[in-house]
């Protein structure tokens, strides 16, 4: 049976037209990945294509591991060879791995290496990242209390993104602080040219620089990849959209997949025009629309669709479903956030048990618009005693003791990379001080000298004590160690150096003989002494027995115990034996086992004793697992690298997990029965950081849509009359969010004693929500499950409040200029009247948020949330130059910008 008959009309023809450019507009649940793999299995079965000469790219290795799996299923027998399926980043390293050294230029000094990256090249993150450019700001003296290197390193990544170097940025400035970020962003790259490294927008660029100026490579390339598609093509940056352009060559086989309507990453250099302006760049481009949606509810689908369509900046699609009707989109407005999120708890509590009860896989998503939000969910979700996964939360490659494994590793394969050096240099603490470190970077600063050769000078030229040149000589050894089981030459090495070892003790006074040092090489560790990790006083006295290459990693764990040998002979009925034969390079989990034993990392976390030590082993024996997968999986050290470096936080979301916790950028591609969309408010979201500029509005209400159509079944929308907000003792007042009001009002569901909408369209306060104390059972004994039905929903709580803000003064008020005068008469007092009438105030009324108005001193801003109605009215605007200003509106003398 043909693949093809698996497929819509507009589906079949997204995969049939193969030659020339096509762009396909796929709108939510559309089936876009269908329509790319089954293409990628067309152009293989039906026509003849080789698989090797197909390249498709995504965004996440989430979404390229999926496209495998189905090309897989579908034509895996076909052809040994397989298409190239990955992410952007993950294709750039690939092909700088091959090629980077042909950007390499001669060096002006005669006997010096060529200038520029090799193929040893590492990737630094943004931990990594940060460390060169706070280093960088020590260096010129710029205090991180006026420019964090937060900040530094989100301006130098914008400008990468748009493709723009620290001259143009310098020549661009207007203020001081652009002009420092541009003498930093020139540093910054000359520190990654010295450690051999890059950064993961420099994979894009350098990629890129490599195609257009080596014509051999970009041929290549050209001749390589005959067909070329990109998924999710409106969240490319202008390096992607340049890469793609180059690697289709003359022939235009270029298919782009993706949907305007969910372009939501311009905050990190997406750029909605090159899928708005695609039939420009190819004139000869085919349109096809995939319109069906295959994952919500008519009633969900309308909805979002509804609010969308505010939008300007749009082809425009309309989306339809066979799964006609539905439940009705609920709404919830709840007095406070900690309301809002135990009634979404509640909620979900309730549905688990229903799913369950029926036989159903449950899986319900809470979406928020900012990470700081989820702690009030996740506090509920405890208090309901529901397990719940949080994606976005601290990664596994992000733990320190991961952090310093894998910053080992990367001095073993680069020495040059000064950050991962300076990160293990001391870790665990070997004796090299912080007076040490700053005579070493001094000395790679006046020589030029990355920082392991400032290491190596500093050892020949005898420039620090006895003590610290011991430490520095027993790390090094240490890292020449990793490199020679690395290169398959440790029997060799450690022939070598117990030789030396041997010369240099013979004849010598076995009480003034060198002691064993932590960190000595095996020729040492051989003898049966080798120090813990000792504190600098200590370090020549200690004894402590040690089995060089031997520790507990739990019974499914390789077992490494046993002395080591010259000529190690391999186990029996051992599929890994715990070392190659001589001549053979280690395998990354060796690698690591040896930098755990050898350094006392984990012997160093036993001996602190406490719940998270014994986590951090797990951790490091996780990492361990990690590079024994990787191993199986054929990769190389560089590859294992790669992979952890690339890993991303979309990566981490667990499908299995029957509720999920995440902010509505981290939702993108998935799908949920359940989903509650919260925190619907002005300046939450959209957040305040978007109210400027109409582009950012609708960047935040593309976010809507992708939130909302994130919904399979059942869509809750809700917000917090009242929400605590940073720097305020008190909760304050929150505006309805602008998107509540754009969804159509018979689609909505009321949930709870909810606020009933005005006449005006806006949405009023809601009534507070109280929630009942827990429910005691037949038992006796009392249940931690709170029960939204029993709850008293009524408006008391508001007629209390106005009834204790009564006063109680019951005689004659004097509000008034003219009660003001009567009182002193009353008195015998004379009180003269002002003779100028006063001006009446000018200005116009009614200015609701999202408003633009005009200001007699602030000039233009924005309104961004209105108190009270009449004379009493109060507006907070936004101006650009002065901040939130709050505002009588009767005196603001505001007009309509």
């Amino acid at each position: 049976m043909s693949i093809l008959t698996q497929l819509n009309p507009q589906q079949r023809e997204a995969v049939e037209t193969t030659e020339g450019p096509v762009l396909i507009l796929a709108g939510a649940g559309s089936g876009k990945t269908r329509v790319i793999t089954y293409r990628i299995a067309y152009l293989i079965e039906h026509l003849g294509v080789m698989p090797e000469s197909i390249l498709a790219v995504t965004f996440t290795n989430k979404a390229a591991a999926e496209m495998v799996e189905r090309v897989e299923r579908i034509v895996g027998g076909l052809s040994v060879a397989k298409p190239v399926i990955s992410t952007f980043h993950a294709f750039c390293v690939r092909v700088l791995r091959r090629d980077i050294e042909a950007l390499r230029i001669p060096s002006t000094v005669p006997g010096q290496p060529p200038i520029g990256h090799t193929k040893n090249f590492v990737i630094y993150d943004e931990t990594d990242q940060q460390s060169i450019v706070k280093s960088v700001m020590k260096r010129m003296g710029i205090d991180d209390k006026e420019l964090t290197p937060r900040i530094a390193l989100g301006r130098i990544s914008w400008a990468k993104n748009h493709m723009l170097d620290p001259q143009e940025i310098y020549l661009q400035s207007a203020d001081p602080k652009t002009e420092k970020i541009a003498h930093i962003f020139e540093e910054y790259r000359k520190e990654l040219r010295k450690a051999n490294a890059l950064d993961f927008d420099d994979l894009l660029l350098e990629a890129l620089r490599l195609l257009k100026s080596v014509a051999a490579v970009r041929e290549y390339y050209n001749r390589k990849f005959q067909y070329i598609l990109v998924d999710e093509y409106q969240d490319t940056n202008r390096p992607q959209y340049e890469l793609m352009r180059l690697l289709a060559g003359t022939r235009h086989n270029l298919c782009a997949v993706g949907d305007e309507d969910q372009s939501i990453y311009s905050w990190r250099g997406a750029d909605i025009r090159n899928i708005l302006e695609f039939e420009k760049d190819f004139p000869e481009a085919k349109i096809i629309r995939l319109e069906e949606n295959y994952r919500s509810t008519q009633n969900i689908l309308q909805a979002a669709s509804a609010v969308v369509a505010n939008n300007i900046k749009r082809k425009g699609k309309n989306l339809w479903t066979s799964r006609q009707g539905g439940t009705k989109i609920g709404y919830y407005e709840a007095p406070d956030g900690e309301n809002e999120a135990l009634f979404a708890a509640d909620r979900i509590a309730r549905y688990l048990r229903e799913a369950i009860e029926h036989g159903q896989t449950p899986r319900a998503a809470v979406l928020y618009r900012t990470n700081s939000q989820s702690r009030l969910f996740e506090e509920a979700m405890r208090r309901y005693q529901l397990k719940y996964h949080v994606v976005g939360g601290f990664s596994f490659y992000e733990r320190a003791e991961i952090k310093d494994m894998i910053s080992y590793l990367k001095v073993i394969l680069n020495p040059d990379d000064s950050v991962s050096l300076l990160r293990v240099i001391n870790t665990p603490a070997r004796g090299i001080g912080k007076t040490t470190i700053d005579v070493i970077e001094r000395l790679a600063l006046e020589t030029g000298l990355s920082l392991r050769g400032a290491v190596d000078e500093a050892i020949e030229r005898q420039l620090l004590p006895q003590r610290a040149l011991q430490a520095l000589k027993n790390f090094r050894e240490l890292i020449e160690d990793a490199q020679a089981m690395l290169a398959g030459t440790y029997g060799e090495r450690l022939q070598t150096t117990s030789a030396d070892s041997a010369t240099r003790t013979e004849g010598t006074d076995p009480e003034q003989a060198p002691q064993p040092a932590w960190g000595r090489p095996p020729a040492a560790v051989q003898r049966g002494k080798a120090p813990q990790p000792p504190a600098i006083e200590s370090e020549e006295n200690d004894t402590t027995e040690f089995d060089p290459l031997s520790f507990d990693f739990g019974d499914d764990a390789l077992d490494l115990s046993g002395s080591v040998d010259a000529n190690p002979e391999p186990h029996e009925n051992e599929p890994n034996p715990p070392f190659r034969i001589p001549g053979e390079p280690a395998f990354t989990a060796e690698l690591l086992k040896f930098l755990i034993d050898r350094t006392g990392y984990i012997k160093q976390l036993e001996a602190e004793d406490t719940p998270e030590a014994y986590s951090r082993i797990e951790n490091l024996r996780e990492l361990v697992n990690a590079a024994l997968d990787s191993k199986d999986r054929g990769e190389t050290l560089e590859q294992f690298l790669d992979h952890a470096t690339l890993v991303s936080d979309a990566d981490g979301y667990d499908e299995s997990a029957r509720i999920t916790l995440m902010t509505l950028h981290a939702a993108k591609g998935l799908e949920f029965p359940l989903v509650f969309l919260c925190g619907l408010e002005e300046g939450l979201f959209p957040h305040s950081r978007t109210l400027l500029e109409m582009d950012d509005i609708e960047e935040e209400r593309r976010l809507c849509y992708v939130g909302m159509t994130r919904a399979m079944d059942m869509l809750i929308l809700s917000r917090a009359v009242y929400r605590r907000r940073y720097g305020t003792d008190l909760p304050e007042a929150s505006v309805p969010s602008r998107f509540l009001e754009e969804v159509p009002a018979e689609l909505l569901e009321e949930l709870g004693e909810s606020r009933r909408r005005a006449t005006t369209g806006t949405y009023a306060s809601a009534s507070r929500t109280r929630v009942s104390a827990p429910h005691r059972r037949d038992d006796g004994h009392t249940s931690t499950h709170y029960s939204y039905e029993d709850e008293d929903q009524s408006a008391s709580w508001q007629r209390e409040r106005a009834e204790r803000a009564k006063p109680t003064y019951s005689g004659k008020s004097y509000n008034s200029i003219g009660n003001i005068a009567e009182f002193f008469a009353s008195r015998g007092k004379k009180f003269n009247l002002p003779k100028t009438p006063l001006e009446e105030p000018k200005g116009k009324k009614g200015f609701r948020p999202g408003q633009k108005v005009r200001h007699p001193k602030y000039g233009e801003g924005t309104v961004y949330q209105r108190e009270g109605d009449g004379e009493d009215a109060k507006i907070t605007v936004q101006f650009p130059r002065f901040g939130l200003k709050k505002l009588v509106e009767k005196y603001a003398q505001l007009e309509k910008a």
